[in-house]
């Protein structure tokens, strides 16, 4: 009998989103001002890219939670990302959902294009993308190894 838990195919979505989400901004770091221009005035205007972005991410966040507590007890070291990195991504998407004011004045320091720390910032986002695109290529290694061993017929 097989006692590891069971590896969704989801799973490898959300941390490939995550990891394509995250790595988009080597774009911030190419070109600092339209980057920041572009996400201030979608966080600012809400428009239905804002909306269908929130609701794309605050719904894997919930699917790695849901998942995380389905498996309790018994979890890969992976999903705790779903608890920690999905608890924090609802709440910042609640914070500016509801225009929190110090949650505004964190966002508009990190696209303040004359920011010390903005390729430091950006950077790290960046290497952050990378390493959940990297996790997401190893649960899909993971899941076809699942999927072809004896034990899970």
């Amino acid at each position: 009998m097989n006692n590891k838990p069971k590896i969704y195919s989801a799973e490898i979505y959300f941390f490939l989103f995550f990891g394509l989400f995250h790595m988009h901004r080597i774009w911030g770091l190419i070109d600092r001002e339209s980057y920041s221009r572009f996400w201030l005035s979608v966080m600012e205007n809400r428009g239905w890219f804002y909306f269908a972005l929130a609701g794309l991410l605050s719904a894997f966040c919930i699917m790695g939670m849901v998942i995380f507590f389905k498996n309790r007890g018994r979890n890969y070291w992976w999903r705790w990302i779903y608890i920690f990195g999905g608890g924090y991504l609802l709440f910042d998407l609640f914070a500016i959902l509801i225009r929190l004011e110090v949650w505004q004045k964190l966002l508009y320091w990190m696209f303040d294009t004359s920011n010390p720390f903005w390729n430091i910032l950006w950077g790290t986002f960046v290497g952050l993308g990378a390493f959940s695109a990297a996790i997401g290529l190893s649960i899909a290694k993971k899941l076809r190894q699942q999927s072809s061993s004896p034990a899970s017929e």
